[in-house]
């Protein structure tokens, strides 16, 4: 089979559409060839976090390889089948563990058996989902779906030392359901985490806070869970510290905010960075925020029959995810809306099971 040729270079031409070409060949075991990887980033080719995605999906898929290796722009990808079973993967110091996640789950699910899988990294870092939003708000998207996921939060990771492990258990299904998320509904209660790893129990206390006096002006109700640690027993490499938020609504609507410390930030402004993130995903009225769109297109092309969502905020992220669903898989997509305004996104999914199509 010729492999399809996807250029890198398309929609924002960063490491998004990289990684959902790779996932999509590897559920659907069609070779891939990925031309001009990040051709628009200032450091364009394979960094250390795409390659590791590169390398656990050849090794999930038991796949031939060409171009892995940093700064490659051209990559050759052919998966021949998905295994699952126990798989370990060290991103390197700080690089995503979310974004390998984005790139492994939607493959595992496929797999001949269940699934164990240890990735170091981290987990919260810059310009990357933290670990806390996949765990407690995609995931409640994918179990919708008829996924089985659980992500276990072992230990977090910063930039730039990271150290950070996540272990993930995914049981295999015969096929993921359409997921319909058209009303934001009641929000009933705002719940989050703020953390902070070497550094004083105040800064995830005053994090938390912020967001509490934040949505105390909007009347609504706020749970957000603290994690700190004595100094002789914090694990973490450290220093870091974030907080994510995100509605619970009546409806099951997937809306979230996030922001991390950083030296010279205030506490409060990391908190209140976080709520008015989700607060304008609020107010925009969709079922789901811009983030967890894009995340959610390949599960929706590959479910069995069709899904709806009403998005907070089309991104130029979800415009990619779906020019590459339509190219590999073939999936058709609807979008009523413009970029960066709020819209309805309709999927008629492959029904993917296994290696067959409904």
């Amino acid at each position: 089979m010729e492999p399809i040729i996807i250029d890198g270079s398309y929609g924002e031409g960063g490491g998004q559409i990289f990684r959902s070409s790779l996932a999509y060949a590897s559920v659907v075991l069609k070779p891939v060839r990925i031309i001009n990887i990040r051709a628009k980033r200032d450091n364009p080719g394979l960094r250390p976090q795409h390659l590791t995605v590169l390398k656990a999906l050849a090794e999930i898929t038991d796949a031939k390889v060409h171009g892995a290796q940093i700064g490659s722009m051209n990559v050759t990808f052919e998966p021949r089948q998905i295994k699952g079973g126990n798989h370990r993967f060290d991103v390197g110091t700080a690089g995503s563990i979310s974004l390998v996640l984005q790139g492994i789950l939607p493959v595992l699910l496929f797999a001949d058996k269940e699934s164990q899988v240890e990735i170091r990294g981290g987990t919260d870092v810059p310009l990357a989902p933290p670990i806390d939003a996949i765990r407690f708000v995609l995931n409640q998207g994918l179990k919708l779906m008829g996924a089985n996921i659980e992500i276990e939060l072992i230990r977090r990771g910063h930039y730039p030392r990271g150290g950070g492990l996540v272990r993930v258990y995914v049981d295999p299904i015969d096929h993921l359901k359409p997921i319909v998320l058209t009303e934001q509904g009641k929000v009933n209660i705002i719940r989050g985490i703020s953390h902070c790893v070497k550094l004083p129990d105040h800064v995830a206390k005053r994090q938390a806070a912020a967001v509490e006096r934040f949505f105390k002006e909007k009347n609504y109700r706020t749970d957000i869970e603290l994690e700190y640690y004595k100094p002789d027993e914090d694990p973490h490499l450290g220093p870091g510290s974030g907080i994510v938020c995100w509605a619970k609504t009546s409806t099951k609507a997937l809306l979230s905010g996030d922001s991390l410390g950083e030296r010279g930030k205030p506490a409060e402004d990391v908190g209140t960075e976080a709520a008015r993130e989700l607060w304008d995903q609020i107010t925009k009225g969709g079922a789901v925020d811009k983030h967890h769109t894009d995340q959610l297109i390949i599960f929706m092309a590959l479910a069995k029959g069709v899904s709806i969502i009403r998005s907070s905020e089309i991104s130029l992220h979800t415009l990619t995810a779906i020019h590459v669903a339509s190219k590999i898989v073939g999936a058709e997509f609807k979008v009523e809306g413009n970029l960066n305004t709020s819209g309805i996104i309709q999927a008629s999914g492959i029904g993917f099971t296994g290696g067959k199509l409904y």
